[in-house]
């Protein structure tokens, strides 16, 4: 199988030094704005691959400054829209080192990862003694009508915008009838580019409610993380939602 685009960052990411340079990307720390819809697949390709290759290259930092966060509010809701039941078929899409993988697991639930970073790939294997699946954004292979629940905790930021409706639409199709989608992603106004070498989209809420309505999702539910702070302050946008 390929790479995939799913990467996890921490809730409250750093700044990180020495900044690789990618050719789509101008040499300045703003967001650029790189709109990956009219870029060719070849090109696509590469800035997709630049964002795995940072994090193949971090891997072990990034599990360790990432493997105690406390994200056990979005597992469960995720698992509340559900309902009673299971144990159930669960895909973690870009699971990284396999946190919330093995948490999944450890309840009683079949999960399933799916990583496109080689290094989390086997990392997340081990971690959680669960199938992973090394998969592609760009042609993500997954079956039909088999998942109850897909739960992607800041992975489909990474896709590009003009990307993520068909990425969408393969999710759509590998849950069961009345399946479950949940997503966290960085809070935003918009901005899609390159930071920090990696490729991502900050959505606000209208902007994501549109795209993932608009690929056949019925919301059950959005919230802000971190819990607790003003909405003006929130970093993170958390939305469950139904096959429709």
């Amino acid at each position: 199988m390929g790479h995939d685009k799913g990467m996890q960052v921490p809730e409250n990411p750093q700044p990180l030094e020495g900044r690789r340079q990618n050719p789509c990307s101008p040499d300045r720390p703003e967001w650029s704005k790189l709109i990956a819809m009219s870029l060719p697949s070849p090109e696509l390709r590469a800035l997709l691959d630049a964002t795995l290759a940072f994090y193949d290259g971090r891997a072990e930092a990034f599990w360790a400054a990432t493997r105690d966060h406390d994200v056990a509010q979005n597992r469960e809701a995720v698992l509340s829209a559900l309902g009673p039941g299971g144990p159930w078929t669960l895909l973690d899409l870009g699971c990284g080192p396999g946190r919330d993988l093995k948490a999944f697991a450890e309840m009683g639930h079949r999960a399933i990862g799916v990583e496109g970073a080689g290094r989390f790939v086997a990392m997340a294997r081990a971690h959680s003694g669960c199938e992973v699946w090394q998969q592609d954004f760009l042609a993500l292979d997954l079956p039909a009508a088999f998942f109850d629940g897909i739960y992607a905790n800041a992975s489909l930021f990474h896709v590009p915008r003009g990307t993520l409706p068909s990425v969408l639409g393969r999710l759509r199709r590998a849950l069961r009838a009345g399946g479950v989608f949940f997503a966290s992603n960085p809070r935003g106004q918009g901005e899609e580019g390159y930071r920090d070498g990696r490729y991502g989209v900050l959505y606000d809420w209208p902007g994501w409610r549109d795209v993932v309505s608009g690929a056949g999702f019925e919301e059950l539910s959005h919230y802000y993380r971190p819990a607790g702070k003003p909405v003006e302050e929130a970093r993170w946008i958390a939305s469950v939602w139904r096959k429709a």
